[in-house]
């Protein structure tokens, strides 16, 4: 009976690890996500790192790790089950999208609001093709994370594709 109290103290302690987690990336910048830089992928590692103890405690057995990825997955399946049936929820997790550029010209006040410099947009305009945002129609930064970017009246799409693998002889 006591082991089965601890385990229930791990999925407590996992989900609360969790729900901490979702509150502070969306509170401070959903472009953790998508746009990683080396310095945000340190900054995600670690983090990982740091909160482990706080969920299975001095528990490292089999059962307290996967006690701790039973909570995870619960608390994980009921987020997306209230993400997609509920808009208020999905509006309160995700946010909103948030423009970037307008018809070549960077909106400061959407680079605030989603803690981005000028220097990453071009960046990401590039990624996707584009020599510079004075040539997108429209840059957002999309609830997820990713950066849409439209041009060319808004009609272009750009996609990544696949390089066909070449054969080294071709008789």
């Amino acid at each position: 009976m006591a082991d089965l109290v601890n385990y229930l103290i791990i999925i407590a302690k996992s989900v609360t690890v969790y729900v901490f987690i979702i509150v502070a990336i969306r509170l401070f910048g959903k472009k953790e996500l998508a746009q990683l830089s080396v310095i945000d992928l340190v900054f995600i590692l670690l983090i990982s790192n740091s909160v482990q103890n706080a969920m299975v405690g001095p528990d490292n057995s089999l059962l307290g790790g996967i006690a701790a990825a039973l909570g995870l997955f619960i608390c994980n399946y009921i987020f997306k089950f209230l993400l997609r049936d509920s808009k208020k929820f999905n509006h309160l997790i995700q946010g909103e999208k948030i423009i970037l550029a307008v018809g070549g010209n960077i909106q400061a006040e959407g680079l605030k609001k989603a803690l981005l410099s000028e220097e990453e947009v071009e960046m990401a305009v590039r990624e996707h093709g584009i020599n510079s945002v004075k040539e997108a129609d429209l840059v957002i930064l999309e609830v997820d994370g990713n950066i849409t970017v439209l041009s060319k009246d808004y009609t272009h799409k750009t996609v990544k594709r696949r390089k066909k693998p070449q054969l080294a002889h071709n008789p």
